[in-house]
């Protein structure tokens, strides 16, 4: 998924590991030193690309089988880092509209947040 979406003009935060923290306020993500910046690509090895130091937490993706059914229409989810609350989505692995629906969640934030919703989780 995270080559699909470098691919596609994403930039690199972390991969494998990720170091969560709290800046001003905010769940940020980042990446080891000494994984900064490698993205282990199947079949080929490590390679160096272009990443950014910190990102906020936009959401959490939990990455399904194929076969797995999913909700077309799911109930807003939301799960805890740090005491700060993250929407959690599941999408499927290889399906080829994942890296899509990625890009509309971070291009149209909120418009699907369960975090700002007044529901119990």
């Amino acid at each position: 998924m995270a080559i699909r979406l470098i691919d596609s003009g994403a930039q690199l935060v972390s991969d494998d590991q990720t170091e969560l923290t709290i800046s001003k306020g905010i769940l940020v993500a980042s990446s080891p030193s000494p994984i900064e910046g490698l993205i282990e690509v199947r079949h080929v090895g490590l390679v160096r690309v272009p990443s950014l130091s910190m990102v906020p937490v936009a959401f959490l993706i939990d990455l399904t089988k194929e076969d797995e059914k999913l909700e077309r229409l799911p109930n807003p989810n939301v799960i805890f880092f740090l005491d700060q609350p993250v929407q959690r989505l599941r999408l499927p692995a290889f399906a080829a509209s994942t890296p899509a629906k990625i890009r509309v969640m971070l291009s149209y934030p909120g418009v699907n947040d369960a975090t700002s919703r007044d529901q119990s989780v």
